[in-house]
Formats: C-alpha cells, sequence, structure tokens
C-alpha cells in the first residue's frame, strides 16, 4: 500500500471473473494510475486511506529508519511491492523491514520476498482480511518473524512473533505509556509515539 492507500478485501467473485497471470499483473499495474494488489489471478484495486493511517505508518517508519540507521536493516512503506510466491499473492504492505540482503522476486527489482517484520495499519473494512487471510499468506514466507497490527481508530496494538519453537504468540498493547518491543529487529517504541498527532473519532461521531 501507498502512503495513502490501504488494501481492500477482495471481492465476492463473480460469473465474469477474468484471471490474469503475475505478468499480465504486472504490465497493468506498472501503467495504472492507481495501485491494484494481486491476488492468485484477481487484480484487486486498492481504496483510499484517512489521515490517520497514514499517520500511523509515517510515525513507525520514521522511528525504524532512524533506529536501523546504519545497521544491516532497510525499512520501506507502502511503494514497495511484496511478492508471496507459495500464494500468487502480490501486495504492498504498510511497513516492511528486512534483515540482511534483500531478495528480489526472480525477473524484477520492484517486488521483495524476504520481509522479517510486517506492520499493517487496520480499518473496519480491512481489519479482517489483515487480520487473517493477509497473516496467512505472510506465514508461508520463512523470513518472516513478526507482525504488527495497528488500529487506527482506536489506540491498541497487536503484536504477533515467532519463538523458538516456530509458535506465534501474541501480545496486545493499548496504554500510550506502553512500550512495543520487537522480537526480530532490535527497536522499540512507546504507543503514544506510534500515535503522535492522530486524532481518535468520538463515541458519538462514530455512531452518526
Amino acid at each position: 500500500m501507498t502512503a495513502t492507500t490501504e488494501v481492500r478485501q477482495p471481492a465476492t467473485e463473480d460469473k465474469e471473473q477474468r484471471y490474469y497471470s503475475p505478468e499480465e499483473y504486472l504490465e497493468i499495474e506498472t501503467a495504472a494510475e492507481y495501485k491494484s494488489e494481486y491476488y492468485d489471478g484477481k487484480i484487486i484495486p486498492m481504496a483510499g486511506a484517512i489521515p490517520n493511517h497514514n499517520r500511523i505508518a509515517i510515525n513507525l517508519s520514521a522511528a525504524l529508519n532512524l533506529a536501523l540507521k546504519g545497521q544491516q536493516y532497510d525499512v520501506f512503506m507502502t511503494d514497495l511491492r511484496l511478492w508471496i510466491p507459495q500464494k500468487r499473492v502480490y501486495t504492498y504492505p504498510d511497513v516492511m523491514v528486512v534483515a540482511g540482503q534483500l531478495e528480489l522476486a526472480p525477473g524484477r527489482k520492484d517486488a521483495i520476498t524476504n520481509p522479517c517484520c510486517i506492520a499493517e495499519v487496520l480499518s473496519d473494512s480491512t481489519q479482517g482480511y489483515d487480520r487473517i487471510e493477509k497473516f496467512k499468506f505472510y506465514r508461508t514466507m520463512t523470513s518472516f518473524q513478526e507482525y504488527i497490527l495497528i488500529a487506527q481508530s482506536e489506540m491498541h496494538v497487536e503484536q504477533f512473533s515467532k519463538n523458538a519453537e516456530n509458535k506465534w504468540v501474541l501480545s496486545e498493547y493499548d496504554d500510550e505509556n506502553a512500550e512495543l518491543v520487537l522480537t526480530s529487529v532490535p527497536f522499540k517504541i512507546y504507543l503514544r509515539d506510534i500515535y503522535a498527532r492522530v486524532e481518535f473519532e468520538s463515541s458519538a461521531s462514530q455512531s452518526e
């Protein structure tokens, strides 16, 4: 996802659903004005995001980039494409961290295959897809060690970390003074810094 977009859950398949090869998708995507994801033959348009989404993604990626500067890590925001070969998925995570050398999709310079940590900013329309389907896709990558899900409508962060027994351990945070400490990279951040300048809607506004 770009800094101004968030992924939309795949639409229900209809009778005239057209399927594309990864090569066709990449050709279309290169010329397209707006980004889309690719899911096993289907091209899925990406919808616009609200300012809170961008603020959270920028706050986290900027802090990661500063903390990991000069070390063997790369931090990417949503313009870089991720290829998941086992599931035939091209997607744009909100934030990715790669440890060591980048591994690129075959024949590509604009898609990687080896993030160790991925963060997604959730919305009402995407949280089910990000939490369930996308997590399944990401877990097929051997490099993937940590998944961070960040709510944008309230202060709440879920951290899924892969331990030495290859089990995924969940930790949750919802206090501004709580500190999120990553296990896949040497990095920590307070929730108040992740949510800097984020404006939550009041309960009355949300019910209207």
